[in-house]
């Protein structure tokens, strides 16, 4: 989803000349063919994972291959190659215990297994590339494509009369193309030399429970919000657990002279319309070329 939408806003730099690969193309968890991959490019920006949670509970040793330990091919090859990094990471490397924004320097603490090994990522990047690594950290992603909470709750209203969202879990829904623009443009400020190395918060503005996005997309969209009704996760347990807070703040931007994004309701309506999300095709969860970000969308939406 991210990696389609970084392409799409490319193409309007077309000065930028930029190479995708898929996972067919690239196996980021084979060292040779990373460093193939990585050799004559200025920037890497790295939209590969595994977005399954409850699959990483159940197999963490898979997931954190793709998560952590690929990381780190791709931060050996950047420095040897003197490439910049941009690592894409999630709001699961925090507890969710807080109730304010957490900075990007705020202690992390994350509750399961996707989010140790997102956090073994980040900790490769600092490691290898202290001077051309940058973290960016997002969560609750949607897009016109793809598999996302936004698109399962478009496709569900059209099969059921009421649909139950979880809303004791709060964070940051974010646009898919909204974060690939803002990529791009860190991107660019990191080779002009005005942005420092570090970590980044690239989520959208405000904050919102899965409940709220859900009744948000359904007014949009010209549906009824209160089809939907509120309920705690414990009506939908998991495998893995889910912070309960997640908000994101994103004070580092100002620093490199570039804007955050703004509020979730802005990007949501431009993104719905008066563009249409249609159904999910299936799940790409553990892709290396999959979606980022898919890892927020609880089961718990009467699905």
């Amino acid at each position: 989803m991210l990696g389609r939408d970084l392409l799409a806003a490319l193409a309007a730099h077309p000065r930028l000349a930029a190479t995708a690969a898929t996972r067919a193309e690239v196996d980021i968890t084979d060292p040779d063919a990373v460093r193939a991959a990585v050799a004559g490019h200025d920037v890497v920006i790295n939209a590969a994972a595994w977005t399954d949670v409850d699959g990483a509970e159940r197999d963490e040793d898979a997931a954190t291959a793709v998560n952590g330990t690929a990381v780190g091919h791709l931060a050996r090859a950047c420095a040897v190659m003197g490439a910049r990094l941009l690592q894409i990471s999630t709001d699961y490397v925090f507890p969710g215990t807080g109730r304010r924004p957490y900075p990007e320097d705020a202690p992390t603490a994350p509750v399961n297994a996707y989010g140790r090994g997102k956090l073994a990522g980040e900790q490769a990047v600092t490691r290898h590339l202290p001077d051309a690594g940058y973290i960016v950290r997002t969560a609750w992603l949607y897009a016109p494509h793809g598999r996302s909470f936004v698109g399962t709750m478009l496709r569900l209203a059209a099969e059921r009369d009421h649909l139950e969202v979880v809303n004791d879990q709060t964070g940051q829904p974010t646009s898919a193309a909204a974060l690939a623009g803002l990529l791009i443009r860190l991107a660019e400020a990191a080779l002009a030399g005005r942005a420092a190395p570090g970590i980044y918060h690239g989520t959208a503005a405000g904050q919102a429970s899965w409940y709220d996005l859900a009744r948000a997309a359904f007014a949009l969209r010209g549906l009824d919000p209160d089809r939907i009704r509120p309920v705690s996760s414990d009506r939908f347990p998991r495998p893995a657990r889910r912070p309960g807070y997640s908000v994101l703040g994103h004070d580092r931007w100002a620093a490199a002279g570039l804007r955050p994004l703004p509020d979730w309701r802005t990007g949501l309506a431009a993104v719905l319309s008066p563009a249409s999300i249609p159904a999910p095709a299936g799940s790409t969860a553990g892709s290396t070329a999959g979606s980022v970000g898919a890892e927020g969308a609880p089961a718990g939406t009467g699905a």
